[in-house]
This record gives C-alpha cells, structure tokens and sequence, in this order.
C-alpha cells in the first residue's frame, strides 16, 4: 500500500508515518516546511492547498490518503487564514486525490467540531454521553472549517466514489504532553472542562488512521475517538454536575470514564483506545 500522508511532520503525522512503516506502506509524505518523517519514501514540501504541490506528492502513484495538514486552532493565526486555509487544502487534496485515481481517504476532523472548546463565552453540550449526533454549537473558524471539511468529503464520496473515514480526534499528543495538561487538570479541571476532559495518546490516533486505511470500509464517516477514561481522576458524573449541571445525561457514565460514546469507531473499525495515563 502507497499513502501519501498530508502534514507528516505533525504531532500525528509522525505517528502515522511510523505505524505506516511498521505495516510495510509506502509512505509519500507532503510536509509545510522542516524534515520529512524518516521513514518516508517519497517526500514534497510545500502547501497542502496547492494544486501543483499535491499531484507532485502523489507522483507514482498511491493508493489511499491521510489528510492531516491544517492549522490546528483559531488563536494564532487570523480567523480568514485559519477558515480558508483549512478548508482549502481539504478540498484541494482529497479533489487531486480522486482524480488520480484514489479510493480511500482519511481526514483529520476534530471534537472541536461541536463547538465547546474554542468558543468566546462558555458552552455546554446538549447531551451525554456525547456521540456523532451531538449539536453542533459553532462559533469559531476552526470548527466552522472542521465542519466545511466534513461536508467536502461528503461531497467528494458522492462525487467521486471516495471512501472517507472523519476521525473527530480529541486532545491528541504524547505521554509529556498529556502528563503535562494531565496535573493542570488535577489543579484545576475547569481547563479541561469544554474538552469533557477527553484526550488520546498519538500511538492510538496513529493505529485508529491504519485501521481505516485497511478496514473494510465504505461512504463517509465522521466518528468520535477518545481514550476510555478522562484525564482527571475525579468520577466523571461528578465533572459534569459542576461544569456542565444544566446538560442532559442520556446513560450514567461510570467512574472515570469518559463521557464520548465510541462505539461508532468500535463498530466501523474495531478500533478502542489502549493507552492510558
């Protein structure tokens, strides 16, 4: 299997590269700026929106795309770039992708996407546990762009006969960097609270992008993602009465589990999250 993995120098990007090369894939890695992942084979530099970087990237042909390059928040950058950036290169990817001849995809969607965690007045879903039916509650760029992305590979599935899997990753990082919000939260679990103190270890996002490269999948489809408990070692009912005491619980959610239903990806891919702090 060719892939070729769109911000391969990312916090996922690695992994994903990594865990590519651990199944034998060969990967093409299209990377903004800095090194390529190593363990590419065939690397461009340059700008996932345009045109005539991509179909170099794709130059000898691959089977299946993993579309990760995006600017990953609305705070440092103006919300225009972060809006169109994002949206274009989604679009020009997975549009260069198809007429190349590609049939499966894989695109970074987010829990952003419901709108919690970077709105400017504070939020409170409608619902737990949370699942794919979620409203959404959108008031910044990059959930607005998460959510245009979503209906682009709608589009593109209907279009082109793309397959696409949407994995709405949570906060996604490495032990360092989860142990770090982890003790922020342990303080203060408010810093956590529009994020319904959900996380995943990179390793787990990189093994849920090869099970819906490799899985028998077909059409489109947008999942939530997470690890099985919170970051917080406080009961979960209990975060959600403080933080959020006006939502609406559906099922009691045990212990410090955490509040995002995922047996949608369970079902889809087979995939559950196995790195825990």
């Amino acid at each position: 299997m060719r892939v070729l993995v769109t911000g391969a120098a990312g916090n996922i990007g690695a992994a994903v590269c990594a865990r590519l090369a651990a199944g034998n894939a060969t990967t093409h890695a299209l990377v903004l700026d800095g090194p390529p992942p190593a363990t590419a084979e065939h690397s461009v530099t340059g700008d996932a929106g345009d045109p005539a970087t991509v179909r170099a990237a794709l130059a000898g042909g691959v089977d299946a795309v993993v579309h990760l390059a995006a600017i990953p928040s609305p705070l440092d950058h103006p919300a225009i770039d972060v809006f169109a950036g994002n949206t274009r290169a989604t679009f020009n990817v997975l549009e260069e992708c198809a007429r190349a001849g590609v049939r499966r995809a894989v695109i970074a969607s987010s829990y952003s996407i419901l709108g919690l965690r970077f709105a400017g007045r504070e939020l409170h879903p409608a619902y737990y546990p949370l699942d794919e039916a979620t409203p959404l509650q959108i008031e910044d760029p990059y959930s607005l762009s998460k959510q245009t992305d979503e209906a682009t590979a709608a589009m593109m599935h209907r279009r082109y006969g793309l397959d696409i899997v949407a994995l709405r990753f949570p906060f996604t990082g490495a032990w360092d960097r989860l142990r770090t919000v982890a003790a922020r939260c342990a303080g203060d679990p408010s810093v956590m609270a529009a994020d319904s103190w959900s996380y995943l270890h990179v390793d787990d996002a990189a093994e849920a992008v090869w099970l819906a490269l490799t899985r028998p999948v077909t059409g489109f489809h947008p999942v939530l993602l997470a690890a099985p408990r919170t970051l917080s070692e406080r009961p979960t009912m209990d975060l959600i009465a403080q933080y959020h005491p006006q939502t609406e619980i559906r099922a009691s959610i045990p212990g410090t589990a955490t509040p995002i239903d995922t047996r949608a990806i369970e079902h889809l891919l087979g995939f559950r999250a196995t790195r825990m702090l």
